[in-house]
């Protein structure tokens, strides 16, 4: 149908045709340049070489007389010459190159800095012989006219002054530093010299500093050019760190004063930033009054002035108010923190009423800086907490925070939801206050807020969920209801994106919720769309991340019933699919499940149904089912499992036979020379398997804990189930009879009300009983545990005995945790003893009343 649309809408006429042949004239012009730059045969025949010639003569020769691109090819290979042949490369090929950069052009230039940086760094010659070939080179071209290209020589001379010794240095570099440095030179040798002179000042004692160097570092800061002076700023620090507290107080504490007046902009800003980070090396005296009246004026102006500050003074405002926060006074620092809080919501209530052109663009670009702003103010959010101390966090901080999290601009949130953890941390036993701010960012409609924030996701939820150290437990209550609708919601919006990564990302992290919420609450929220990806996803590493997650929420279920359900899924599913990817995806999924789980556990669920693959009719599937076999036959234990070990040999016969595939036939003979190899554990104790057996032990034990635990909830309910039923069958035959008593004789006090009021008293305490005597796990039961296996109809001697049989056969239940072994068993007795009590009373009340009963028609027929 579609060429018939097609040609319907076309239109033949003649004014048509001639726009479609100009159409095709346009792009034979635009095609013609593409042709003109061929090369021509006499082109080809310049750029060939003879192919005999060695690597040494071959670059000699391009050099020499090759084009330039040959010649740059030649520079880019020569870290890989001086590995080879060293000796002649420095004899013939660097002199070469000496020769063609005076008249190289800017590609070449940048090749040859890399190059001369990587032979430092491969260490190809010794230190004495590549400052004696090299570092001359270096140091010529340092002034070239082009600034990319002067930057780029600079980087490798700083990196090669790490690694000279300081007489090269010194008689090199230093000396010339002095005539270089000087208010004569051009403007990019005395900018060479400031950042010469930042690196020098790590490499010389003190007093060869303070002699020679810190003269032409009070010139340079003195320059009449705005560049060199800023220059020189950012270079103090580096300076004051070689030179120490003391010549830092007295000299470079004085120059960044006056430089934080300078009239240029830029050396203002340099001047503050080497300020809050010098603020260590300043004591007190000098922190109160040199650094915080400057700071005070710099903040003062920030808004008034000079808002080119702006943005550098709010991503420094956190480590400054830390730094200083042993000289403010309260009123300055509420003056910071309302300083601090005006930044973190400059711009969101801005109005423009103008239209003009201008003005806009104006608005714009104050508009991007006040979002860096907010910026850094998010960045500066930890650091601010514990400037206000977390106790004060809601009274002072949650506004802004909460801000912050719902700020409009993508950058922000992301800034808030990579330091969430921070946050989190500091509040402690106060984490349940950002409880909500969790739940927005995890539903923000940014992918890129959410991966930020699944970064420490475990971290954060096992935080939220526990409260930190002294909260009740009314947090962790009011925590889950939220939590888990906005995780789900989480994982669909990242399901749905073509940003599989993060969705990646999130299914691993989500492996942490076994910890954080309820086995239940994870079986019918996420274990099943673990199973539905791993089936429906089209992205082979999402697919393995849900696979892992799966294994682990089947690891951690509590229900016998559900983990035999998903095992049923996993084999009918995936082992026994029609597609041969999902055939796939369950011989992941049992790699993971041998990772997870007890060697026993695999045997008993998921051995026979992975030999079972031997016959798929997929030559991928049973090359991969080849690759695992090893893992698979690790997980036996003779002579427990001698039966499958015997299925196993089976298997592997029946592929040597009968694989008609070469390459899986390949695999299989690698495969059965490796086996062969392999030891095969037994059940008794040996050495040589210790830390796997003590492993293994391990997973056995916790799965066999489970297990009991569900076997102890069960009877737990049982029990509380009959006691709740006979307890309803006597107070209604209470009841019955007192009705009958108050007809037939109203002035004769009767006993039923006390008998009543001491059944009311027996099942208060069979309750209280019964909540002390709670599961050991502290997960919530599915609610269609609470009427199984209701009591029937039976005596009073019957219900006490199967009490009595049921506590027995919760205390004959093999333990191998002491701990838990003993709290268990009293945990069983209370389950059981309270209804058996019970029912002694009721059998005690019911002889009263009918006794009762008796004495009352006797006198009705006297």
């Amino acid at each position: 149908m579609h060429p018939i649309i097609f040609f319907s809408k076309m239109d033949f006429s003649q004014s048509n045709l001639f726009g479609y042949i100009e159409d095709l004239q346009e792009l034979t012009i635009i095609e013609r340049p593409v042709r003109r730059s061929l090369k021509t045969p006499e082109e080809i025949e310049r750029l060939t070489v003879d192919e005999e010639l060695s690597d040494i003569e071959r670059a000699v020769y391009l050099l020499s007389s090759g084009q330039d691109i040959q010649g740059t090819s030649v520079v880019a290979n020569l870290p890989v010459l001086m590995r080879q042949n060293p000796a002649e490369t420095l004899r013939r090929v660097l002199p070469k190159i000496r020769e063609v950069l005076h008249v190289a052009g800017v590609e070449m230039q940048l090749t040859a800095a890399v190059s001369f940086l990587t032979v430092l760094q491969e260490e190809s010659v010794s230190i004495h012989t590549y400052s004696h070939s090299f570092l001359h080179i270096i140091l010529q071209h340092l002034e070239h006219r082009d600034a990319g290209v002067s930057n780029a020589w600079l980087e490798t001379l700083l990196a090669v002054i790490e690694a000279l010794p300081k007489e090269t240095i010194r008689h090199e570099i230093l000396n010339p530093l002095v005539s270089k440095a000087q208010l004569s030179q051009t403007l990019q040798s005395r900018l060479v010299s400031c950042k010469i002179m930042g690196k020098l000042a790590n490499k010389f004692e003190a007093h060869i500093i303070k002699r020679e160097i810190l003269p032409l570092v009070k010139s340079l800061c003195q320059d009449v050019e705005y560049e060199v002076r800023t220059c020189m700023c950012r270079q103090l620090e580096h300076i004051a760190q070689g030179i120490g507290t003391e010549l830092t107080k007295t000299v470079v504490l004085p120059e960044l004063v006056e430089l934080a007046r300078d009239e240029g902009s830029s050396v203002r800003l340099a001047a503050f930033e080497t300020l809050v980070n010098l603020l260590d090396m300043f004591d007190a005296d000098d922190r109160s009054q040199t650094v915080l009246p400057l700071v005070k004026s710099f903040c003062e102006k920030s808004f008034k002035a000079d808002e080119s500050i702006l943005v550098s003074l709010s991503f420094h405002l956190g480590k400054l108010c830390n730094g200083l926060y042993g000289i403010f006074t309260p009123e300055q620092h509420l003056r910071f923190l309302e300083f601090y809080k005006k930044l973190s919501t400059l711009g969101l209530q801005q109005e423009n009423g103008h239209n003009d052109n201008q003005l806009q663009l104006q608005t714009l670009e104050q508009e991007k800086k006040y979002i860096s702003v907010r910026k850094n103010c998010a960045y500066n959010f930890p650091a601010m907490i514990v400037f206000v101390d977390p106790k004060n966090f809601h009274l002072e901080l949650y506004s802004i925070f909460f801000c912050l999290c719902h700020d409009p601009e993508v950058p922000v949130r992301y800034t808030m939801a990579i330091s969430f953890y921070e946050v989190a941390k500091l509040l402690n036993s106060g984490v349940y206050t950002i409880h909500k701010e969790l739940v927005t960012l995890l539903q923000d409609e940014s992918l890129e807020v959410l991966d930020a924030l699944v970064g420490h996701l475990p971290e954060i939820l096992e935080l939220m969920t526990n409260g930190g150290e002294n909260s009740g437990s009314e947090s962790k209550l009011l925590s889950i209801p939220d939590l888990i609708p906005a995780l789900t919601t989480a994982e669909q919006r990242a399901a749905t994106s073509l940003k599989w990564r993060t969705h990646e990302k999130l299914l691993q992290k989500y492996a942490c919720l076994p910890h954080i919420i309820s086995s239940d609450q994870i079986y019918y929220r996420f274990l099943h769309r673990m199973l539905t990806i791993i089936l429906t996803n089209n992205v082979l590493p999402v697919q393995k991340a849900a696979a892992r997650t799966l294994c682990v929420y089947l690891r951690y279920n509590r229900k016998q019933e559900q983990r035999h359900e998903v095992i049923q899924k996993l084999i009918e599913q995936l082992g026994q699919g029609k597609s041969y990817w999902n055939r796939l995806r369950f011989l992941d999924t049992c790699e993971f499940i041998m990772e997870l789980f007890s060697k026993s556990f695999f045997c008993k669920y998921f051995f026979l149904p992975v030999l079972e693959l031997t016959h798929d009719p997929v030559a991928n599937v049973r090359m991969k089912l080849c690759y695992l076999l090893p893992k698979v036959k690790s997980t036996l234990k003779i002579p427990t499992d001698k039966h499958l070990l015997q299925q196993l040999e089976l298997c592997i016969r029946k592929l040597l036979c009968q694989e008609k595939d070469k390459d899986v036939l390949t695999i299989v003979k690698r495969t059965v020379l490796e086996l062969d190899r392999m030891e095969i554990s037994v059940d008794a104790f040996q050495k040589r398997f210790y830390e796997n057996y003590l492993l293994d032990q391990e997973k056995e034990r916790q799965e066999h804990l489970l297990l009991e635990m569900e076997q102890l909830e069960k009877e737990k309910q049982q029990n509380e189930g009959r006691s709740t039923n006979i307890n309803d069958k006597m107070f209604e035959k209470k009841r019955r009879d007192s009705k009958t008593s108050s007809v037939l004789a109203k002035s004769i006090t009767l006993s039923v009300p006390g008998s009543s009021s001491g059944t009311s008293g027996g099942k208060d305490d069979k309750k209280s009983k019964l909540v002390r005597s709670q599961s050991f796990s502290t997960q919530a039961l599915h609610p269609k545990y609470s009427n199984i296996d209701k009591c029937p109809n039976k005596s009073s001697a019957t219900g006490y005995t199967s009490s009595v049989s049921g506590m027995g056969k919760s205390c004959m239940l093999s333990f191998s945790d002491d701990s838990f072994r003993t709290h268990s068993t009293g945990n069983s007795g209370n389950a059981a003893f309270p209804s058996s009590s019970s029912r002694n009373l009721f059998n005690s009340a019911d002889q009263k009343n009918n006794g009762n009963k008796e004495s009352q028609s006797r006198k009705m027929s006297m």
